[in-house]
């Protein structure tokens, strides 16, 4: 007798009906759409609280990783009506945009249910679109440099932030490159951010030129880390941490220690931060979240002025 395509579940009292589950979205890996599910199910505990609040892009692959995919931002007509969303105006569209909140469990796997592998998040919550709770670097290396170069740039970041007296937190892209987060938590605009970020790009672009790029032309990336300070914007969205990536394997973007950054450098093994799904549940069993303090740490954005003395701390 054939298995049927669909099958019905009860999750925290929410009826769910999941369809599929055998469909292999990974063909490289031969990992099913029902494994996806269960890695968002088991990751969740960490997951949810990163997503709660945010308004979420969708990025759906329901023919695999392989195959078309799109980015669904208005939250789907057919939703459930306990799944919440975020009003958000759109200049471009001209109109209010309702975006998903993934607010409990039930929702998150709803939301893997319709083959959304990558979860894409603002950096402010909904309620005050206007106002982003942290900045962030997305270090995306032309080739032939890698995510090995990455940490090198990764780690100038963080020490120009150290010597302003601020912490900040390093996660893989789950893709080919590195992401640096500075919890901010406190009153700030995305207009002060993005002068912030794009100032220090441009200034380690000038100490490092022939590794580090500010400008997003690709022509003027190779062999270099691109330091992608734009998406520091209301309109723009980031992987979330602990989201799959639509990858050969089902990769993870995954928070990393700066130790790790710092050895990943040393050993130039880019391998060393690379996680799969099943690797980065080991990670969140024996070392719990590493991005809690993203959500809590609060930190002023310190005056532009004070990043040149900081940069020269670094170059030095």
């Amino acid at each position: 007798m054939a298995k049927s395509s669909e099958t019905t579940v009860d999750i925290q009292g929410r009826h769910l009906k999941l369809s599929n589950l055998d469909k292999v979205l990974y063909p490289e890996a031969g990992f099913a759409k029902g494994q996806v599910i269960d890695y968002y199910v088991r990751i969740a505990p960490v997951l949810l609280p990163h997503l709660h609040g945010r308004p979420l892009t969708m990025k759906r692959y329901p023919g695999g990783v392989s195959d078309e995919f799109f980015y669904e931002k208005n939250c789907p007509k057919h939703r459930p009506d306990w799944v919440k969303t975020a009003p958000v105006w759109s200049d471009g569209n001209n109109k209010w945009m309702q975006y998903c909140l993934v607010e409990d469990l039930p929702t998150l796997v709803w939301a893997a249910n319709l083959a959304s592998i990558e979860l894409h998040t603002s950096l402010s919550l909904g309620k005050k679109i206007e106002q982003p709770t942290m900045l962030v670097f997305d270090l995306d290396p032309g080739p032939p440099a890698n995510i090995v170069q990455c940490c090198q740039v990764g780690l100038w970041v963080r020490k120009i932030f150290e010597k302003l007296g601020m912490e900040s937190f390093a996660k893989t892209s789950g893709s080919k490159g590195l992401q640096v987060y500075v919890p901010l938590n406190t009153a700030v605009t995305y207009d002060q951010t993005k002068t912030f970020t794009r100032e220090i790009a441009r200034l380690l672009e000038g100490a490092f030129p022939d590794k580090v790029v500010s400008d997003m032309k690709k022509a003027l990336r190779t062999g270099k880390v691109f330091v992608d300070w734009s998406q520091n914007d209301q309109h723009k969205t980031t992987i979330c941490v602990y989201s799959l990536r639509a990858k050969e394997r089902p990769t993870v973007s995954t928070p990393v220690t700066w130790k790790e950054v710092e050895q990943c450098l040393k050993k130039k093994d880019p391998e060393l931060l690379v996680f799969t799904s099943d690797q980065t549940l080991a990670r969140v069993e024996k070392h719990g979240d590493l991005y809690e303090p993203v959500l809590k740490l609060k930190q002023k954005l310190p005056k532009i002025e004070a990043l040149q003395k900081a940069l020269a701390a670094v170059a030095a």
